[in-house]
């Protein structure tokens, strides 16, 4: 099967390859503010326009495909990514390099800042609002090619609406489903696209010997559980559990979390509440609010280990289905009928990223006319003056820093 020359070069070694892929995601794991639908936009800026490492369609298509699975929708991206870079290694490479920061910042949190108040600083309204200004940048851009025409445009407004209507855990998959058959019913003619493939370094059969370990895992946890209460098997139990059975990530997660963590006296309420908000003051996925909570309840003295322990159980369903469906997915994204219905989710993926732009991003951010004025000059400087999104989240920062003396 031919390589996508946007995918791969073949020239490059593949130590350097990884490197790179760890520098790009750490810069990302270190700017990335808002949530995983602003995750999203970072990504589309650096992966996408920057460094065309993929095509928009085979961006689209991957955020179709993580839309689908449970777990943090932006990291399977990025995971995704990784492994078509640079196989399993590339993945792993991905993953620890925008995961690393947060976890070490909400380390860092748990061990000595806990009773630090930095929701409401002033830095970090404007690192919220640099958030809007990508999104936005990334609605822009992907809409444009996705969401183009008269069906497809209609696809999208109607996702964005009932994605601002529907708010229950499940309803993006249902709006993503619903959009597939109206593509597949409506967009027969419209689809001319080639589709390219993109590079998937791992065998069919090693899907299925992942797609078993994430049942085997979700399965035969509990009962090892149940044999034997040892706090280890329990936490990581508990966080596997969390990763493998929320659809969209984020915030959806955090019940999930509530419940294996509190009832149980590993984490109070405060200590909960305390996390999770230093947990929204850091970039990168929601997900490594689990480094906090595993530092909290471990026993021993540094907490190092149940921190480690949390992260690494939250993540791994995640990569487990990823590695596990890629294999499947360029046959499947191949066929003209899926074509059609991919078009139709991609539009809704327009849409919910238009919703989500709305709701939470500019409802819990933009609160007066200046920072509407500063979502205005970030978003110049990412369009018109073609900044890299690191510059501009530095000086969003230091322009709610200014705003809050005002």
């Amino acid at each position: 099967m031919a390589r996508h020359t946007r995918e791969t070069d073949g020239g490059e070694k593949p130590l350097k390859r990884l490197l790179e892929l760890f520098i790009v995601s750490a810069r990302l794991g270190l700017t990335s503010f808002g949530g995983p639908v602003a995750h999203l936009g970072y990504f589309h800026d650096v992966y996408v326009k920057r460094r065309k490492w993929l095509t928009e369609e085979a961006y689209a298509d991957l955020v179709a495909l993580c839309q689908f699975l449970p777990g943090p929708a932006s990291s399977q991206v990025g995971i995704a990514i990784g492994i078509g870079r640079a196989g399993l290694l590339g993945g792993i490479m991905a993953w620890i390099g925008f995961t690393l920061p947060s976890v070490i910042a909400l380390m860092v949190f748990a061990a000595v800042l806990g009773e630090f108040d930095i929701q409401h600083a002033g830095w970090l309204q404007g690192l919220m609002i640099a958030a809007v200004a990508v999104v936005a940048q990334a609605v822009w851009s992907m809409g444009s090619k996705l969401a183009s025409g008269r069906t497809r445009g209609s696809i999208a407004v109607i996702a964005a609406a009932a994605a601002l209507l529907l708010h229950s855990a499940f309803a993006q998959v249902v709006i993503i489903a619903v959009s597939g058959l109206i593509g597949w019913r409506l967009l027969t003619s419209d689809v001319s696209r080639t589709v390219q493939p993109f590079h998937v370094p791992i065998s069919r059969s090693a899907g299925i010997a992942f797609l078993l370990a994430f049942a085997a895992l979700l399965i035969g946890l509990p009962l090892l559980r149940a044999a034997g209460h040892r706090q280890a098997l329990d936490l990581f139990d508990s966080f596997y559990r969390a990763g493998a059975l929320v659809f969209g990530g984020g915030h959806v997660v955090l019940p999930l979390l509530q419940q294996a963590v509190v009832p149980t006296g590993w984490v109070s309420d405060s200590q909960f509440l305390a996390g999770y908000g230093a947990a929204q003051a850091v970039p990168g996925p929601l997900f490594t609010f689990a480094a906090y909570l595993g530092y909290v309840s471990d026993p021993s003295p540094h907490g190092i280990f149940g921190s480690l322990l949390a992260v690494a159980a939250i993540f791994l369903p995640a990569f487990l289905l990823v590695a596990g469906a890629l294999p499947f997915w360029n046959a499947i994204r191949a066929k003209p009928g899926f074509q059609s219905a991919l078009a139709g989710i991609n539009a809704s993926v327009v849409g919910m990223l238009i919703a989500a732009l709305y709701d939470p991003i500019w409802t819990s951010t933009i609160g007066t006319p200046a920072d509407v004025c500063l979502a205005l000059a970030a978003f110049g400087l990412l369009t018109i003056w073609k900044l890299p999104p690191w510059l501009v989240v530095v000086l969003s920062a230091a322009g709610g820093t200014a705003i809050a003396y005002f």
